[in-house]
């Protein structure tokens, strides 16, 4: 039996691959659904032994090493880094995921929540499982930063249950720019609802990334996300019109104040006549 490791790391937004393809010789203008294979010929010099071992890269930030040890991983986000900044600021493994590609030819076919078991290796399968593997580590990291977002909205809700609000407009841009960062990773970045290439013209790819898609639940997890981004949106619109009006009160009273003074000041000359009779 022969054992293919995956580990799948999330390790930020977004990610240049033209600007790594080029650092390798390789002449291709890549597309957003596109994925960036190193093979061992390029990753030799970066690592001691790169037999065996290679990298998929994609633009959503995420990537997926085969048959690599935690310090060559260490080793290349390192190496990468240099060329591509999104990069170089990553230390540790936050949003990670690991799989594994069985080969036997005395078991049958069988795909399980951490392996999958087949009697040969298919040319597309391990394109596949990356991929999967690529996008789900992906939504794991959007699933902790949208949760996040979440407790903090539900810290303002809890002053609005007090009877005050007090968020600056510096906030709520910051908190709406945010969520429009998740939908827009979530449609734009992870590519849910397209298929690799290879699935095209390939239909065991097809079979096969439709299966471990319905393992990770990649679908119900970006419906998930998408939900929670349009009510934090609807959320952070009902904040935005509370503090416009909010905003409108004070410069009321302001009016108010003032003509109460203005009043005032044309009222003295007339008790100080008053006054002196």
């Amino acid at each position: 039996m022969s054992i293919i490791n995956f580990k799948a790391v999330a390790l930020t937004i977004e990610i240049n691959l033209n600007k790594i393809a080029t650092h390798f010789g390789i002449k291709h203008k890549f597309r957003w659904e596109e994925s960036l294979t190193l093979t061992e010929d390029a990753l030799k010099g970066i690592i001691p032994n790169s037999i065996g071992k290679s990298i998929y890269v994609f633009p959503f930030g995420s990537v997926v090493f085969v048959n690599c040890e935690y310090h060559e991983i260490m080793d290349l986000i390192h190496y990468l880094g240099r060329i591509e900044k999104s990069l170089s600021m990553v230390t540790t493994l936050d949003y990670f995921d690991d799989y594994k590609i069985e080969i036997s030819q005395e078991v049958t076919h069988a795909i399980n929540n951490d392996s999958m078991i087949t009697s040969s290796e298919q040319s597309h399968q391990r394109e596949i499982v990356g991929t999967v593997l690529a996008k789900s580590v992906a939504l794991d990291r959007l699933e902790v930063d949208i949760d996040k977002l979440i407790d903090e909205i539900e810290d303002i809700v809890d002053c609005l249950q007090r009877g005050y609000l007090e968020v600056s407009d510096k906030k709520l841009a910051k908190m709406l720019a945010r969520i429009l960062g998740f939908r827009l990773s979530t449609i734009s970045y992870i590519m849910l609802l397209d298929k690799p290439e290879i699935t095209w013209v390939n239909e065991d790819a097809e079979k096969l990334f439709d299966q471990l898609s319905t393992l990770f639940d990649l679908i119900d997890r970006c419906e998930n996300i998408r939900l929670k981004s349009e009510m934090l949106m609807d959320i952070t619109n009902v904040f935005s019109e509370l503090a416009h009006a909010k905003r409108g009160n004070r410069l009321e009273w302001g009016i108010i104040i003032l003509i109460i003074i203005e009043i005032v000041l044309a009222l003295i000359p007339i008790i100080f006549k008053i006054s002196n009779l």
